[in-house]
């Protein structure tokens, strides 16, 4: 009888130390950008744009080589959440608050910020969804402290958003409407229909359109924490999940994120969403909420290429999510179609340059006396779209990953654009910090368009070969 052999049981694999340095480095990058993007409203410094450029070369370089994965641990989630609270407690943002008012907003949100980084060192399981709550009370209070202190601020999102909630509230086409207020003659709804419609119910409910906007950004944290119960989630991610959730919330800025009334938080939901969505195989309604998004802000429309291409949604679901957006956009479009194309193509590419927004557009104009062409933009950002595009298709990325390329095509977009503010660039930190919350190694490999991949066609494995997957 032959003898058997005993083999030492195999030592627990270990994260490589390079992973946790790669997340403290995020982080620090995390921290660097926020504090360019508070201290940029409503400024324009060099500076920042030069923080705004490093950062996307930073990012595009690491997503080239490994796809940028970071793990947000507990330890790393704390010391995110620590700097956003340096950050929130040593820069001021802008705000139309009374400045001892406004000292007192921003010592709630920075003290939100340690307070949540305290509960997360706790040695208890359930401290990341405590830290979650943390911040979302924060938040919260944050939000309602500035709906009382500045009841009308005078931006004219504010004014468009509330004045567009009265006219669908009344039948009326908001395309056609003007509106008058401290910021002047108002004669322009910009966004898509969508926009508008998604935070009418916080004036019709509560009089002012931030409570939906608080509802939004609340909504997408809970999205977060739901990419750490998904199917293809391990015990790493089920905290990173809550502690992103919690990131977002606190992120430096958002105090005046929620006081101009700024609308990517619903972009965000809808992304978000969409992603947990995928990742639990719910590819309809990932379809949904991509259109949704879509009809609610142009800029969504760069992403399509990259969606299209990417194997986990393809070419067909990227046209149904089209159809969807289209449909949604129809009642508006097809009963003010002039006054739609005018509000939200036409005026937006006359509009002049605003000298205080951070773009190397605008670092061409205010420092070099040049403005760079229309065609040239264009080309950067279709370029930039291609490339990504290309990448994806050939890389095959999971979710996690995409959203990072995501997230680059858009900051690309920005830097190149004749207007992008703290909001436009906050959607891009809040695409990689969602990216954070999901699993970083998830295995996307089911073919676009295979209906295998909804959770309604596959069937369990019953053991014998024919039916193995």
């Amino acid at each position: 009888m032959p003898l058997l052999t005993r083999t030492e049981p195999a030592a627990p694999a270990r994260e490589p130390s390079t992973g946790s340095m790669h997340a403290v480095v995020a982080v620090v990058v995390l921290g660097a950008v926020t504090a360019a993007m508070t201290h940029s409203v409503v400024r324009y410094r060099l500076w920042i744009v030069a923080v705004y450029v490093a950062a996307a070369v930073l990012l595009a370089v690491r997503l080239g080589r490994d796809g940028a994965p970071v793990r947000l641990t507990r330890a790393t989630g704390a010391l995110a959440l620590a700097v956003c609270g340096v950050v929130t407690a040593g820069v001021r943002g802008y705000s139309y608050v009374p400045p001892d008012a406004a000292v007192g907003v921003r010592v709630a949100m920075a003290g939100t910020a340690f307070v949540a980084a305290g509960v997360l060192l706790v040695p208890w399981r359930r401290a990341a969804d405590a830290a979650l709550l943390v911040a979302a009370l924060g938040h919260t209070a944050v939000v309602a402290a500035l709906v009382r202190l500045d009841p009308a601020p005078r931006i004219d999102v504010w004014y468009t958003l509330q004045g567009f909630a009265d006219a669908l509230g009344s039948g009326h086409n908001a395309y056609s409407e003007v509106w008058v207020g401290p910021p002047g003659i108002m004669r322009a709804f910009t966004y898509l229909p969508w926009t508008g419609a998604l935070v009418s119910p916080g004036r019709w409910l509560l009089g002012d359109v931030r409570w939906a906007l608080l509802a939004a950004m609340l909504l997408a944290a809970l999205a977060l924490r739901a990419a750490s119960r998904t199917p293809v989630a391990d015990a790493a991610t089920s905290a990173a999940g809550p502690v992103a959730g919690a990131v977002l919330l606190v992120l430096p800025g958002t105090a005046t994120q929620a006081e101009q009334a700024w609308t990517e938080p619903l972009l965000l939901a809808c992304l978000a969403g969409a992603a947990v969505a995928l990742l639990r195989r719910r590819t309809w309604l990932a379809v949904l909420l991509v259109g949704l998004a879509l009809a609610s802000k142009q800029h969504i429309a760069v992403l399509l290429p990259v969606l299209a291409l990417w194997h986990r949604f393809g070419l067909r679901r990227t046209v149904l999510a089209g159809l969807v957006a289209a449909g949604l956009v129809a009642p508006w479009f097809l009963t003010a179609p002039a006054d739609m194309w005018h509000d939200t193509v036409t005026y937006l590419v006359t509009f002049p340059a605003l000298k205080f927004s951070n773009t190397l557009y605008l670092a061409a104009v205010n420092d070099l006396g040049w403005s760079p062409p229309f065609w040239l933009t264009g080309l950067v950002v279709v370029g930039t779209v291609a490339a990504v595009a290309l990448t994806v298709r050939r890389r095959r990325p999971g979710v996690a990953e995409l959203l990072r390329w995501c997230a680059l095509v858009l900051a690309a977009a920005n830097l190149v654009n004749k207007q992008a503010f703290y909001n436009q660039y906050w959607l891009v930190v809040a695409l990689v910090v969602l990216s954070w919350a999901l699993p970083q190694d998830d295995a996307a490999d089911d073919p676009a368009g295979d209906p295998a991949d909804d959770e309604t066609t596959r069937q369990p494995a019953t053991g014998s070969p024919a039916s193995s997957p």
